[in-house]
């Protein structure tokens, strides 16, 4: 049975670390509200673009002068799957649901007789991708230097990838990342953006004629990348939130964790404590007896 002095130093300890999680969540709480306004603020633009590229899609899509980051190379046999994780740690599952996404869609592919390869935003998910494919990491993005990852960033990816697409290194590359739903809720999401995908659906009929000039494949030309780059800059930006409401649930049960933890090592710390001094009454009653 441990003492009581090893017993008080174990409460000791256990009461830092409760201060420490207590304000790590209060931190990331203070941060959640900045990142997933940002995140909120994001979508509408990215879902009016998407909009834009699904009307000017459908107008080029079965033509032979599309550009080639919506027409595709002719194959489908080289995929890169592009995993955004974050820098840091102390957030729960978020990351190892992200980098378990990928690896189970990097497992599906090669049943298919697909080769697989990886582009890895982040240092979190590097050992269990490197592990499991040590010969098949394409790239690495070290987002370390950078307090948030912003547009800037999103930019730096997006025109390597553009680079490695144009040189022929793949056929069509996969994007995951977590989607912010809620300070409790973060749903880890894989969506195909190189080829852009076409449109699932046809875009509403307002009734309106809409004439683009110069033309729909030069405006697809310029919008294309742009469009990437929103993509990757509003995973980037749900990947903040979702991190940051990761890392609030998870300080908060570490702080309770270790409340019940310390209710838990006091009772047995008094129950202990009660033990001696009876012992010692005991020892005390028996001398004066024996006296």
């Amino acid at each position: 049975m441990a003492s009581l002095k090893e017993l008080k130093g174990r409460i000791n300890s256990v009461k830092s670390t409760q201060k420490i999680t207590k304000a790590k969540q209060m931190v990331a709480a203070a941060k959640l509200r900045k990142a997933q306004a940002a995140a909120e603020a994001a979508r509408p633009y990215a879902q009016r673009l998407a909009g834009v590229m699904a009307s000017l899609a459908t107008r080029v899509g079965g033509q032979d002068n599309a550009p080639r980051l919506l027409a595709g190379t002719g194959a489908d046999q080289r995929h890169l799957l592009v995993v955004a994780n974050s820098d840091k740690g102390l957030a729960g599952a978020f990351n190892s649901n992200i980098v378990r996404a990928a690896l189970a869609k990097a497992r599906a592919l090669e049943a298919e007789g697909k080769s697989v390869a990886f582009y890895l935003i982040g240092r979190k998910g590097r050992p269990v991708i490197r592990r499991a494919y040590p010969n098949q990491i394409s790239a690495q993005f070290d987002t370390t230097e950078v307090r948030e990852p912003g547009f800037a960033e999103a930019e730096r990816i997006a025109d390597e990838l553009v680079a490695m697409y144009e040189a022929g290194r793949f056929d069509t590359a996969h994007l995951f990342y977590s989607r912010f739903r809620s300070a409790l809720v973060q749903e880890p999401t894989g969506q195909q953006i190189i080829p852009v995908p076409p449109p699932t659906t046809a875009p509403a009929d307002t009734g309106a004629v809409v004439e683009y000039e110069p033309g729909e494949e030069e405006i697809l030309e310029a919008l294309l990348p742009r469009y990437l780059k929103t993509q990757l800059f509003g995973a980037l930006l749900e990947n903040m939130a979702s991190e940051q409401g990761a890392s609030m649930t998870a300080m908060d049960n570490a702080t309770r964790n270790a409340g019940d933890l310390i209710g838990k090592l006091t009772i047995q710390y008094n129950r202990s404590r009660q033990a001696a001094i009876t012992t010692e009454l005991i020892e005390i009653i028996a001398g004066a007896e024996a006296l």
